[in-house]
């Protein structure tokens, strides 16, 4: 499959995957004769893994050692557990904070509507 395909399938541009590749997150694509990348089911499989995990907000750096982990083989499966775990922390943190500050909205918003309401009343 080439770039342009992929890009589009994932809704990632092309400059996103050839940078992807360049930190180490995917290994070095093949390329066509004429030098086209040429992406397998294997790679669009490791792209879909690597969308889903920074729409996870996890870090580039913790992605890119995790992919490394990962091509070293299952003697690194502790490893990876680890990573994903911290990683899985770190977003129920943030999920709190954002939770704290949808719920100072929320009752916010219910004080201007109760007064709101009282102001109609009185009219």
């Amino acid at each position: 499959m080439r770039i342009a395909e992929v890009a589009q399938q994932f809704d990632i541009t092309p400059d996103t995957l050839r940078y992807y590749e360049r930190i180490g997150l995917l290994p070095r694509i093949k390329r066509t004769a004429s030098g086209v990348r040429d992406y397998s089911e294997a790679d669009c499989g490791r792209i879909e893994f690597i969308k889903c995990m920074r729409g996870a907000n996890v870090s580039i750096e913790a992605l890119q050692e995790y992919m490394r982990l990962l091509d070293l083989g299952d003697t690194t499966i502790a490893e990876r557990k680890a990573i994903l775990e911290e990683q899985r922390s770190i977003a129920q943190a943030r999920i709190a904070e954002m939770q704290a500050g949808l719920d100072r909205l929320n009752h916010k918003i219910e004080n201007y509507s109760n007064m709101l309401e009282a102001e109609k009343r009185f009219s």
